[in-house]
């Protein structure tokens, strides 16, 4: 910041220098030259930050290499040309080459860029980042978790993995904390990332961005995702909601988990065990392996005991899924009389 903000008062130094210079010492001129000199630089800035700053290295230093050599060979053939060729039209063409030679240097350095740096992501295993893939945002909720590790291990989540620095520190926080259990998870999440990290599928990358103004870390989180154009991987309901409120593009391990769940449809029968009393007067509640509840109405009685039971609905929500499920034996009594009937 202190960087842009010092070439930024250079500039319209410079521009009123010459601009005072050429005008023979007129005020306005002076003034009109500053100006120019703060519009020049500020698009320069803006070009920057804005675009920039989301390429590889490699290409803009290729690319910088090429228009560096252009304008070297354009300012060549114009002060050959004044000297050998004093025709107008001559002169036109010369000039012509100040945009022409640096264009085409500025384009070549930065296709080989790219092309050296996609070789490169090749041998070494890495993922190119950038422009070529969208980077996503881990929030300390969704590393903490832990399964962002094992979808890394199976091969479906590759790319590169951004953290901020704002989040390391809220780990560091957590880890260091007084109570016992946010001790560990704050250092289960620091062994995660670690983790991830000797993965040879993902790039990860610590970034120092910050937003001072902005205390709310989660606020910060949806701030970088904008600015970096990035997805944010979390499993924080709330978060999820204020990201895509403001257009940042949110993956929730919640939501996957829910979508890989077995499809489990009405008239099914299951066996569960029933682990504990339901809210509802004498419904029993069981879970399945992948921690989905299971309401049994009327299973009460049979607490610490695995029954069977049928699916009469399910609902589905954000938070999870639910299965609302009768007695086997109440089903079978009630179809029997049915028939009877």
């Amino acid at each position: 910041m202190a960087l842009r903000a010092g070439f930024l008062v250079i500039s319209v130094l410079l521009g009123f220098t010459v601009g005072y210079v050429t005008g023979d010492g007129k005020v306005l001129h002076a003034v009109v030259g500053a100006g120019v000199g703060a519009l020049l630089s500020g698009t320069l800035v803006f070009l920057e930050t804005s675009f920039m700053a989301r390429l590889p290295a490699r290409p803009l230093v290729y690319g910088g290499i090429g228009f560096s050599l252009g304008l070297l060979l354009s300012g060549t053939c114009v002060v050959l040309t004044f000297f050998l060729a004093p025709h107008a039209v001559i002169r036109l063409v010369a000039f012509a080459t100040l945009l022409m030679f640096p264009y085409f240097g500025l384009t070549l350095g930065v296709r080989y860029g790219n092309e050296a740096y996609r070789g490169d992501a090749t041998v070494t295993g890495l993922k190119p980042k950038g422009r070529f893939r969208t980077p996503k945002l881990l929030d300390t909720s969704v590393i903490i978790d832990g399964r962002i590790a094992d979808l890394c291990e199976t091969g479906f989540m590759e790319g590169e993995f951004v953290i901020p620095q704002f989040i390391l520190q809220e780990l560091q926080h957590i880890s260091d904390s007084a109570d016992s259990l946010k001790r560990a998870r704050g250092r289960r999440g620091l062994d995660i990332l670690n983790h991830i990290q000797k993965n040879d599928d993902v790039l990860v990358e610590i970034v120092e961005d910050d937003f001072p103004n902005i205390k709310e870390v989660d606020a910060k989180l949806v701030e970088l995702g904008k600015k970096l154009g990035a997805k944010i991987l979390t499993n924080d309901l709330n978060l999820n909601k204020v990201a895509e409120l403001q257009g940042v593009q949110v993956l929730n391990i919640n939501e996957l988990s829910n979508a890989l769940k077995p499809v489990v449809l009405p008239g099914e029968t299951m066996r569960v065990f029933v682990l504990k009393e339901g809210k509802e007067a004498g419904q029993g509640v069981a879970y399945l392996d992948d921690g989905t509840m299971v309401v049994v109405d009327n299973a009460k009685r049979y607490i610490g005991k695995n029954v069977d039971v049928v699916v009469t609905s399910i609902l589905q929500t954000s938070a999870g899924r639910m299965i609302f499920t009768r007695l086997r034996e109440e089903t079978d009594r009630d179809v029997l009389s049915f028939a009877r009937g």
